[in-house]
């Protein structure tokens, strides 16, 4: 069942996210700074290519730099990209069918507002 809506959701949605993530993370590639965003980036494009059997789990291990990253990212992006999951979790929450996509959206929601310090493993 988890192939099958993987297959769809990148039919409909997860194709085009984890385009616009991979573009955005080759972006912060350019400056030597922004390559942690950037590894986060590929991260959530991974994981918005393929997200059912995933989820997100926090990273124990990660500091205060972490928090400082995700507070930078929160101002410049984060918080543009989740209403942007929110809202498209909205749309697809609207008929019966989309329900699980717009969950999938919102499993996102964690992962944009504040990608530092946090990890994607198996379910």
């Amino acid at each position: 069942m988890r192939t099958l809506l993987n297959i769809l959701w990148l039919v409909f949605s997860g194709f085009w996210m984890a385009l616009g993530y991979a573009i955005a993370g080759l972006v912060c590639f350019a400056l030597v700074i922004t390559i942690p965003f950037g590894v986060a980036c590929f991260r959530i494009a991974r994981y918005a290519l393929w997200p059912f059997g995933y989820r997100v789990t926090d990273r124990h291990d990660a500091g205060l730099v972490s928090g400082l990253g995700n507070v930078i990212w929160l101002i410049f992006a984060g918080i543009w990209i989740t209403l942007g999951h929110i809202l498209a979790g909205l749309a697809f929450c609207v008929t019966v069918i989309g329900i699980p996509f717009g969950i999938a959206h919102f499993k996102l929601v964690p992962v944009s507002l504040m990608p530092l310090g946090r990890e994607i493993v198996p379910a």
